[in-house]
């Protein structure tokens, strides 16, 4: 895993925004916030929040008096997320690393995370982290990507990368995919000290929103730009470029429609 695979600053947040969250992320945001408002928790945290896209829509679904923390490790993705809020909502902001929280113990009835998992080096840690903080009733859902076979976006981004790359080849896209295994995941969880613990793999058919700009967050829109900076020699134009014809000629020119799986986990102390 690459150390700045989990770095996503400068001009990344906008382009994760905008070009990512409605190609990839909001169906799964809907799924998973349904879930999150099915008990009525009153303190809510999420790990891993990016720009928010989950987080607005847990808070327009959680009741008025529970209470929303908000968390990442990145201040520039949070700073998008609080755009997407008014005074009053019941929203705090905070950066965290999800290894170490900066919270009590038993403070929370609900944890969340949306692909974000993926990212934190000692997942194990992060589940003691997360069952520490929780309530003794208190429950955890999180959902991670299905392998790269399973969401051939990526692979067709990883590709291209390395078309420009191929002595070196950016490996940022395998970072996202390679937490897949529900039995490893299961494992992670039971060193964290869970045992009470269901998970659904879902599939959708997406429709891509905007190629063009998904084409460029698919370059711009994650660390990937960074790899691509520091190797040089190539404009990241370029790249988008061929991000966008190569997304045509595998997704279609109209209508573009990419399969994309996931699998949540519902997580309860016990």
């Amino acid at each position: 895993m690459s150390n700045n695979s989990s770095s996503f600053v400068g001009d990344i947040p906008g382009h994760y925004d905008h070009g990512l969250g409605p190609n990839i992320f909001v169906d799964y945001a809907d799924r998973l916030s349904n879930l999150c408002c099915k008990s009525d928790a009153k303190n809510v945290i999420e790990l891993a929040a990016g720009t928010g896209i989950l987080s607005r829509k847990l808070r327009g679904k959680l009741s008025t008096d529970s209470k929303l923390m908000v968390t990442d490790l990145n201040q520039p993705m949070l700073d998008v997320a609080k755009g997407k809020f008014s005074e009053g909502e019941n929203v705090e902001f905070r950066v965290a690393n999800a290894m170490d929280l900066p919270f009590g113990d038993d403070v929370f009835d609900l944890m969340v995370c949306q692909f974000g998992v993926m990212f934190f080096p000692d997942k194990p840690a992060s589940y003691q982290e997360a069952a520490r903080v929780l309530k003794p009733d208190g429950r955890y859902l999180f959902n991670v990507w299905s392998a790269m076979s399973e969401n051939p976006f990526s692979i067709m981004a990883q590709d291209v990368a390395t078309q420009f790359f191929p002595d070196n080849p950016p490996g940022f896209y395998k970072v996202p995919f390679h937490y897949a295994d529900p039995e490893e995941v299961q494992a992670d969880l039971a060193a964290g000290g869970w045992s009470d613990v269901e998970y659904e793999t879902i599939q959708i058919n997406k429709t891509i929103a905007n190629p063009e700009e998904f084409a460029t967050a698919l370059v711009y829109g994650n660390p990937l730009i960074d790899e691509i900076r520091e190797r040089g020699g190539v404009d990241p134009k370029e790249v988008v470029s061929e991000m966008q014809s190569v997304l045509k000629a595998t997704f279609g020119s109209s209508g573009m429609t990419m399969p994309l799986s996931a699998t949540t986990f519902d997580c309860r102390m016990s």
